[in-house]
C-alpha cells in the first residue's frame, strides 16, 4: 500500500453522478480546493444532467470537464487521480472496484455499500490496487468533533459512561417513490443506512470500538421493504452504554449525540451538518470546564476533501476508509440483525456464512425483498 508522500502536479478528480449531492456538494467541495485538485471529468447516463453540471463546473472555475456516459471509457480516457462517487448505493460497490482497479482514489457517498460482502470486496481491490477508498462521513470532520475526540481520547472528559445517538428526522410518501428508495436490492436498508448511519458513524468515531447491540425494528407508516424506524441499545469495549434512534417519522427533525462522561457531558445538537455553536459541555460539579476549540470548521464535504487531499499528498490511509469504515457497516448490519433475530449480536460475529453478511435483510422472511 502506498506510504510514500506524493509530489508534482494537482491530483486530477472525476466525478460519477451528477444529481444533487455532487453538484451542490462535491462540486463546491472541489471548487474551494481549486489550488490543490483539478476537475477534469464526469460521468452521467442523463446527457441532460450532465450538460447543467458542466455548466455549473464552469462556473466554478472548471472550464475543461470532459463529458462521459461510460464509467470504465472515462477510468481508460481521463485516468482520474481521484474519483467522486454520488450515485444511488446499488452502483457503489461496483464503481468503487472498478475506480481502485484504474489505480484512482475513491471518495463514495454513503452507504458506501449494501452488505458487508461488498465492503470486503472493496478491501480486496485496494489491497491489489495500492489506492484506497473512502466513504462520506462529513460529520467527522468539523472542528467540533475533531476537538471532542481529542478531549476523550486524551482523558480530559474523564471515562465515557452514557451515550445517546439520535437521528429523528421526517420523509413523506413522495419521498420514497423515487424507485430504489426504501428496497434492500438498491438503497441497502432504510434510516439505518440511509439516515441515522452518519451520526451513530460519528458517535463511534467519537467513542472507539463497540462489543454487543440489541435493537428493535418497524415499519410503522412507510409501505417500504426496509424499516422506517430502528431503535438499539449499544454496549462499547470500554464498558459504556449507549442508545440509538434512527426515525423518518419524526416531524420536529433533529440529529444529536450525547455523551456523559465522569467529568462533562459533552452534547451535538444540529441537523444536516455542524460548527463549534452546535456543541455543549457541562462540566460536573467541581470539575474544570474543558478548552474551547481554537478555531470553527464546519463539518462538509469540504472538509472531509480536505483531509482526504492531505492523505492523498502523505500517501496515508485516509479516515473513513479501512476498518474505521467497516466497523460502522458492521454495526448497522449488528443493528439490523438484532432486530430481526432478537438476538444479542456481538463484534465481529458477522462473516461469510452468516445471511447478514449478505445482505442488511439477512434473508428474514419478515423482511427479505417481496418476490
Amino acid at each position: 500500500m502506498p506510504s510514500s508522500s506524493r509530489q508534482g502536479p494537482r491530483p486530477r478528480a472525476a466525478v460519477v453522478g451528477t444529481g444533487g449531492i455532487v453538484t451542490g456538494n462535491h462540486l463546491s467541495a472541489l471548487a474551494g480546493l481549486r489550488d490543490r485538485i483539478d476537475l477534469v471529468a464526469a460521468v452521467d447516463v442523463d446527457r441532460g444532467r450532465l450538460d447543467a453540471f458542466r455548466r455549473r463546473a464552469a462556473e466554478a472555475g472548471f472550464a475543461d470537464v470532459s463529458a462521459y456516459s461510460d464509467l470504465t471509457a472515462m477510468l481508460e480516457e481521463a485516468r482520474p487521480d481521484l474519483v467522486l462517487i454520488g450515485t444511488p448505493p446499488v452502483f457503489h460497490c461496483e464503481q468503487t472496484v472498478a475506480a481502485l482497479k484504474a489505480g484512482a482514489w475513491v471518495l463514495c457517498e454513503k452507504p458506501f455499500t449494501l452488505s458487508l460482502a461488498e465492503y470486503d470486496e472493496i478491501a480486496a481491490a485496494e489491497e491489489a490496487s495500492g489506492a484506497y477508498a473512502s466513504v462520506v462521513f462529513q460529520h467527522r470532520y468539523g472542528s467540533g468533533a475533531v476537538h471532542a475526540r481529542s478531549l476523550l481520547a486524551e482523558g480530559t472528559l474523564g471515562r465515557p459512561l452514557v451515550a445517546h445517538c439520535q437521528t429523528t428526522w421526517y420523509r413523506d410518501a413522495a419521498y420514497y417513490e423515487v424507485p430504489w428508495r426504501g428496497r434492500w436490492a438498491s438503497e441497502g436498508g432504510g434510516p439505518v443506512m440511509g439516515h441515522g448511519i452518519h451520526q451513530f458513524d460519528l458517535m463511534l468515531h467519537l467513542l472507539g470500538e463497540w462489543a454487543e447491540v440489541k435493537a428493535m425494528a418497524s415499519r410503522l407508516v412507510h409501505d417500504t421493504e426496509s424499516e422506517d424506524v430502528s431503535t438499539a441499545l449499544v454496549r462499547f469495549k470500554d464498558g459504556a452504554l449507549g442508545t440509538v434512534v434512527n426515525s423518518v417519522l419524526s416531524p420536529d427533525e433533529t440529529s444529536r449525540i450525547r455523551i456523559d462522561c465522569e467529568k462533562a457531558t459533552v452534547e451535538l445538537t444540529h441537523l444536516y451538518g455542524h460548527s463549534n455553536g452546535d456543541w455543549r459541555y457541562t462540566a460536573a460539579p467541581g470539575a474544570e470546564p474543558p478548552p474551547a476549540p481554537a478555531a470553527d470548521v464546519p463539518s462538509s464535504h469540504a472538509a472531509q476533501l480536505t483531509a482526504l487531499l492531505d492523505a492523498y499528498e502523505a500517501g496515508t490511509r485516509p479516515s473513513g476508509s479501512g476498518q474505521s469504515a467497516r466497523s460502522t457497516l458492521e454495526f448497522a448490519a449488528a443493528m439490523y440483525k438484532a432486530a430481526f433475530t432478537g438476538a444479542t449480536v456481538k463484534v465481529g460475529e458477522i462473516g461469510p456464512g452468516d445471511p447478514f453478511y449478505a445482505a442488511m435483510h439477512g434473508d428474514h422472511p419478515d423482511w427479505s425483498p417481496k418476490q
